[in-house]
């Protein structure tokens, strides 16, 4: 009997769901330094404003804010810097390719721990049209008034 991974869940970026169609998800490692670690583990992490740039043949998370460990000092580095992703060579040919079709980019989805390593689930995504996002949240209105409908009788 295979043992279950575990792993916590640190940060999500639940705007990219309302936001873009996810075509496809890859797992990415993250370096971080001694202080980003941290920070990451107490939570202070922000998505949101997060994307992946292929630089030659490497991936970069820009926009990913992580606050500034309290406790660091000097050893502190700038929040929203570049970090490495870590993936397999053949993933990054493949999202190069994917990347330069048009209209396609890289988002982060959620930053997790798995064996005590830092994750980053990244998206291959196209962004919605405003009729798609009016279709979401019309979806989401229904659903709400039918669990509430439920909930009372």
């Amino acid at each position: 009997m295979e043992k279950q991974l575990e792993f916590k869940v640190l940060a999500t970026n639940r705007r990219a769901r309302f936001e873009y169609h996810i075509l496809e998800t890859y797992e990415a490692g993250l370096v971080l330094s001694g202080t980003e670690i941290k920070s990451v583990r107490a939570g202070k992490v922000s998505l949101a404003e997060g994307y992946a740039r292929i630089a030659g043949n490497e991936v970069w998370l820009e926009g990913v804010h992580i606050a500034p460990y309290e406790h660091g000092g000097r050893y502190n580095l700038e929040p929203t810097r570049r970090r490495k992703l870590l993936l397999h060579r053949d993933e990054i040919s493949r999202l190069t390719g994917k990347v330069q079709e048009k209209g396609l980019t890289l988002v982060p989805l959620r930053l997790y721990i798995k064996r005590h390593r830092v994750k980053v689930e990244l998206a291959l995504v196209r962004g919605k049209k405003l009729y798609d996002k009016r279709e979401a949240m019309a979806e989401h209105a229904a659903r709400r008034d039918i669990e509430r409908a439920l909930k009372i009788h």
